[in-house]
């Protein structure tokens, strides 16, 4: 049973941030999602003005992804072992440093694009290092009751980072020039230390000195005995795999159909206010069994791959897409929220790192399939068949008693 939003709930949800760790933590989260939604159309931007080649601009994103993928696994092993919040504070400050000194060869006119390549890795590898910490900390400055809303603020967060973080560099771009962009991306990362740097707990990491290799192979222990973990990544994977049909022919569709890039624009934007609108409703819902409950709404997931295949106006591609983005925050705060109430504190780190690759272990490979099998298939039998297998593969997880039965928390239910 699901409680329905309320204001009462809604107060509920935001006392969380009467605590004093967590309120440093998020607010230091605000600021450095913030520049994360900034560096995309800033970097863009200042690789296509060094040489005006999208190669070399696929090339510096690649490798910071890349980076990103292959350190994941040996975060979560760290951060298991070391203060989390310590953690991310270093990863935080390696990155304000790192976009420091490209922003300041772009601003002195000096930056190569393999400068750029090489801060985008070391980026990606400071990224990796700290994203699996975030759960554990989650989970280290609340109370059980109040990690549902806790996640709720965060994907709240990380929405709105999605939506203003292109706004200001645009903005900045337009009016100063990508290297300052870039500059205000540093100061965000510098802004989120300072943030960080406030948080006072106590060591729970495990810091005996164990082989690296022993404790990937515990957290792969712990990641596959969980059959409600293991049957959600692969599925997701799946999705991300499939979901790259709308990624790449959306705009395809939007070239050919509705006259470009404005209304991609609006389709994306939506998709955004979406994930605004799924964050607040997480912040008020309380399921009884919120893996069930998330599966099932992650059915309109599909939504917007399969407008596209029935040829929607822009206006109701839009709807779909907000759709997309309203489930998609939910389910993420329900699934964060099931892993940092059922996974024990000294594993988390290691179970979100695994969980983090392999639920995007397939999207690049969706990414770069897909239009040759348009090719092949033509651009709407692909659609119909990729918005199709979304939806039933989002739903195998069901089929698993432990999914459709894992229980929140007797104190964090809805009566």
């Amino acid at each position: 049973m699901v409680q329905a939003p309320s204001s009462s709930g809604l107060a509920r949800g935001l006392s969380v941030l009467r605590e004093r760790n967590f309120r440093w933590f998020f607010v230091g989260q605000c600021t450095s999602m913030l520049g994360d939604g900034m560096v995309a159309p800033a970097l863009a931007f200042a690789v296509l003005g060094l040489t005006g080649r999208a190669v070399d601009l696929g090339a510096v994103l690649a490798a910071g992804s890349a980076s990103q993928v292959l350190f994941t696994l040996a975060g979560g092993v760290i951060a298991d072992r070391l203060p989390r919040h310590a953690l991310m504070l270093g990863s935080d400050l390696v990155r304000a440093v790192s976009q420091g000194l490209a922003a300041t060869l772009l601003i002195t006119g000096a930056a190569r694009v393999w400068h750029l390549l090489i801060f985008q890795v070391v980026h990606g590898i400071a990224a990796a290092l700290s994203g699996p910490a975030v759960a554990g900390l989650v989970q280290a400055t609340t109370r059980p009751e109040q990690r549902q809303p806790a996640n709720a603020l965060r994907v709240l967060a990380l929405s709105a980072s999605l939506i203003t973080g292109p706004a200001v560099a645009g903005i900045l771009v337009v009016g100063a020039g990508p290297g300052w962009a870039i500059a205000a991306d540093s100061a965000t990362f510098a802004i989120s230390a300072a943030c960080l740097s406030r948080v006072r707990l106590r060591r729970t990491g495990d810091e005996r000195a164990r082989r690296f290799t022993r404790d990937l192979a515990d957290g792969w222990r712990e990641f596959r005995s969980r059959r409600w973990v293991w049957s959600v990544i692969v599925a997701a994977s799946l999705v991300n795999l499939l979901y790259g049909a709308f990624s790449v022919l959306g705009p395809t569709v939007s070239a050919r159909s509705f006259g470009g890039a404005g209304a991609w624009a609006l389709i994306s934007a939506t998709f955004g206010a979406g994930c605004l609108g799924g964050g607040v409703i997480a912040l008020c819902v309380r399921p009884r069994f919120p893996l069930r409950s998330g599966v099932a709404m992650m059915a309109m997931f599909a939504c917007p791959t399969l407008a596209l295949a029935a040829d929607l106006t822009v206006a109701g591609i839009a709807v779909a897409a907000f759709c997309g983005g309203l489930v998609l925050m939910v389910f993420n705060t329900l699934w964060e929220t099931a892993l940092q109430q059922h996974i024990p504190a000294t594993a988390l780190s290691r179970v979100s790192a695994y969980e983090w690759a392999g639920a995007i272990a397939c999207q690049p490979l969706g990414l770069a399939l897909v239009a040759p099998v348009a090719g092949r298939l033509g651009l709407h039998a692909t659609l119909w068949t990729a918005g199709t297998l979304q939806l039933l593969v989002v739903l195998t997880p069901l089929l698993f008693s432990e999914v459709r039965t894992l229980p929140s928390p007797p104190g964090d239910r809805a009566t």
